[in-house]
């Protein structure tokens, strides 16, 4: 009895230190995974705020260039408006210069439209002023609009490389 237990023993001596063995690569294989995971997780959450970062960028970008985007079209109104009233002056001056240069215009017509041409032509002037005014404007806002389209651009692209970035990181769908 002694010599079967005593062979019981032997045999199970190895299989105790095999289960401990074993169970020592278990918990490091957990571990190693564990270690894997948080490694995993700290890129994860650094990817998403870069992406939050880049998000913020781009509401931000686009709402410039919509502001922008709403400067010009004002600029552009205004430049329009300042043209036609400029076209309509003129048109007024020329008007006023024919009925002055008429042999049958009444003196005293002729005497009112004398003292009304250098006013009207000074209104010219001024209106001519503003145009130049309105263009410049309305080149350094389209000027500006062009930055800032180059910069939601890069925005946009940044975005696209992320988005590359996740798809090649996330797993293979399996259906």
């Amino acid at each position: 009895m002694h010599r079967l237990l005593l062979a019981f023993l032997l045999i199970s001596a190895p299989a105790f230190g095999q289960t401990t063995s074993s169970d020592s690569q278990t918990l490091q294989a957990i571990l190693a995974e564990l270690r894997q995971l948080r490694q995993e997780l700290a890129v994860t959450a650094l990817t998403v705020q870069r992406i939050q970062i880049v998000l913020y960028r781009l509401r931000v970008q686009e709402a410039e260039v919509s502001r922008l985007s709403q400067r010009l079209d004002d600029a552009r109104s205004e430049l329009t408006q300042l043209q036609a009233e400029e076209k309509r002056i003129a048109t007024d001056i020329k008007r006023q210069e024919d009925f002055l240069d008429r042999a049958d215009a009444p003196p005293a017509d002729r005497k009112t439209v004398e003292t009304i041409i250098p006013q009207v032509k000074e209104r010219l002037e001024n209106v001519q002023t503003q145009e130049q005014q309105a263009q410049a404007k309305e080149s350094e806002v389209r000027d500006q609009l062009r930055l800032e389209q180059a910069k939601l651009a890069t925005v946009q692209e940044d975005l696209a490389r992320l988005e590359k970035a996740l798809e090649k990181a996330a797993p293979p769908n399996p259906h």
